[in-house]
Parts: C-alpha cells; sequence; structure tokens
C-alpha cells in the first residue's frame, strides 16, 4: 500500500454529530425570518459556511441581513454545541488506532473559528490534533481546495499523500478539488459518486488501511 503521509478530518457530521445541531439552529433563524426550512434546502444549509447559509436565508425568505443573520446562526450554533456535541460512530477507534500507528491527523473544518474551538475544547478536547482548521484561516473555504491544500502544507505533506474524511458535497469537493484521497462517510446529504471517491456506512467500518486504500495511485502507475 501507498504510504499514508496524514488524514485530514472534516468535524461537523463526520468527528462529531453536529449536523443535526446545525440544522436546528438553521431551523430556527429562518423561522424568525418568516420562512419554513425544508429538506429542499438542505444543500444550502448542510456542509455550507455559515455566510453561506446566511445569503441563502436571506434569499429565500426575503427578509433580513446578510452579515446578521450570519451572526445570529453563529452565536446560536454555538450555544448548542457548549451544551455537548457527542462524537460519531467509530471516530475514537479510529483516531487511537492513528495515533497508534504513528500517523498525524488535522482537523478541517467550514466552521467559524469559534465554534471549532468549542468543539476542540469539549468532545474533542483529548484529540491529540497536529493543528485544526477553520473557515476563519483560509481566504476561501470548502467547498474550494484552499482548505486541504493548506493543511497538507503545513504538514509537509503533498495533498496526494494525504486522506480527507468528509460527510458532505461540499467537503468532498473540496478534498477532492485538492488532489486528496477521500473517504465519505454520508451523514444528512446524500454525496454523489465519482472515480476517485471511497465510501464507507461508518467510521465503525474504518482502519489505517482502509485510509491508506484511498490514496491516488502513483504517477506513471
Amino acid at each position: 500500500m501507498s504510504e499514508l503521509a496524514a488524514v485530514l478530518f472534516d468535524m461537523d457530521g463526520t468527528l462529531v454529530d453536529t449536523e443535526t445541531l446545525w440544522w436546528l439552529t438553521t431551523e430556527e433563524i429562518a423561522t424568525g425570518l418568516g420562512y419554513a426550512l425544508t429538506e429542499a434546502d438542505a444543500p444550502e444549509v448542510v456542509g455550507r459556511a455559515v455566510e453561506d447559509t446566511a445569503a441563502h436565508l436571506v434569499r429565500a425568505s426575503r427578509a433580513g441581513d446578510p452579515a446578521e443573520v450570519a451572526e445570529a446562526l453563529t452565536g446560536s450554533f454555538f450555544r448548542r454545541v457548549e451544551e455537548g456535541a457527542p462524537m460519531r460512530p467509530g471516530a475514537q477507534r479510529l483516531l487511537t488506532a492513528l495515533e497508534a500507528e504513528g500517523i498525524p491527523f488535522a482537523l478541517v473544518s467550514a466552521s467559524p473559528r469559534v465554534v471549532v474551538d468549542s468543539v476542540v475544547g469539549g468532545s474533542l478536547a483529548h484529540v491529540p490534533f497536529a493543528f485544526t482548521l477553520s473557515a476563519d484561516d483560509t481566504a476561501l473555504t470548502k467547498p474550494h481546495p484552499d482548505p486541504y491544500r493548506v493543511a497538507a502544507e503545513r504538514l509537509g505533506a503533498e495533498p496526494r499523500a494525504c486522506v480527507a474524511v468528509e460527510d458532505s458535497p461540499d467537503g468532498a469537493a473540496s478534498a477532492e478539488a485538492a488532489g486528496c484521497g477521500l473517504l465519505v462517510v454520508p451523514s444528512l446529504l446524500p454525496v454523489p459518486a465519482s472515480p476517485v471517491r471511497t465510501f464507507a456506512r461508518s467510521l465503525t467500518e474504518v482502519t489505517p488501511n482502509t485510509l491508506r486504500a484511498c490514496l491516488p495511485a502513483p504517477r506513471g502507475a
């Protein structure tokens, strides 16, 4: 198998069960704008940056200011996260296995820094991430490739030597565009298949060797 330089984990819906909290938050803010959130809104909500979701709610409701709505979303979500965000099934076992093999791993999230720090200081306080990357740390966040390219660079690795673990279409698009290997474990939204995407139903099925098998074939192979 190819050498696995690092694993880059998405946070919301991948390592911790915050996607449900984010949906409840968005539903609450949407109601305040006079708009009823439905499943049709999911692609604009799940796995998206706060600013993207805020812009969608303003468009859909024809009410509010995008900056104020983004602030309200962040504040409400932060309060929910502070109350506790449980880890996803199999996450702890996989992180422990990677640590035992000496494989570094980092957190690459599209959530704001204040939310990332809250989760990392709470549910994930015991996890030895090499570093954490938030939406505030790159000029563009997911679905753009910037977060995963920057993460690989910080680790001194080529993106193609890293595997991203994602749960959403935007996150998968970001990792794929960056050139990373990609394991998708869908949560609230279905993720389209592609030739470079490997799928698992749950992290309970995933081992370090599963991740190694997600690496792109060596150039010239």
